[in-house]
């Protein structure tokens, strides 16, 4: 077995339960302000977030929706790998693929999923790009559900920013977190129409 290999299952299983833990250090060490726009309802929803603001949306999302159902569309990448993992500390099953590996597997799974009536977290602009740019899975997904979209952004007071491609935000400890929350109804648009919506709703209040 080859040294690569070998960190890597040795990082699958350390990595997780650090990275869950420092994302409750974040969450329990932030002042956090929730900005609500629409009406925020117990029923099914396509949640989606910008890659690089993984590190805090999930658990925006789980203070919205805390016991319902949920799976999330994750790559089959090392580094989804370990997303996946620390997702399922918060109750958020991994469904593996992505737009360039497993794609028609993780479709069929994510409508069988809609179907039970889970909620589906999706990164529109993931696993690798361009940032900030909406799929056309992600639309679909909601379009086929007919279930409105919930929109997680948010912005701290002070933070990091890292050279990756997704930019992705490190909050500073003990920062002001400001959270918006759309809900976002897609029905009756074509899904180009529906793709500049909702970047543009998505991109009211981020982190450039």
């Amino acid at each position: 077995m080859s040294k690569k290999r070998i960190f890597r299952r040795i990082g699958a299983v350390i990595l997780p339960p650090l990275g869950y833990m420092l994302m409750r250090f974040y969450w329990y060490t932030s002042k956090k302000h929730f900005h609500i726009e629409g009406t925020v309802t117990a029923k099914q929803h396509i949640v989606v977030c910008w890659h690089g603001e993984l590190l805090c949306s999930p658990q925006a999302y789980r203070h919205m929706h805390k016991t319902q159902a949920a799976s999330g569309i994750i790559s089959r990448h090392f580094d989804g790998e370990i997303i996946a993992r620390i997702l399922g500390f918060f109750h958020i099953v991994p469904l593996r693929g992505s737009s360039s590996k497993g794609a028609r597997q993780v479709l069929l799974e994510a409508f069988r999923a809609l179907k039970k009536g889970d909620d589906l977290l999706v990164t529109p602009d993931g696993p690798r790009g361009p940032r900030h740019e909406i799929s056309q899975g992600a639309l679909a997904l909601a379009m086929k559900a007919n279930a409105p979209v919930m929109a997680v952004n948010y912005i701290p007071s002070a933070y990091w920013q890292l050279g990756s491609w997704d930019r992705f935000v490190i909050p500073k400890p003990f920062a002001r977190l400001d959270f918006y929350i759309k809900i976002i109804s897609v029905e009756g648009m074509e899904i180009d129409e529906a793709r500049m919506y909702l970047k543009e709703k998505m991109l009211e209040h981020t982190v450039m």
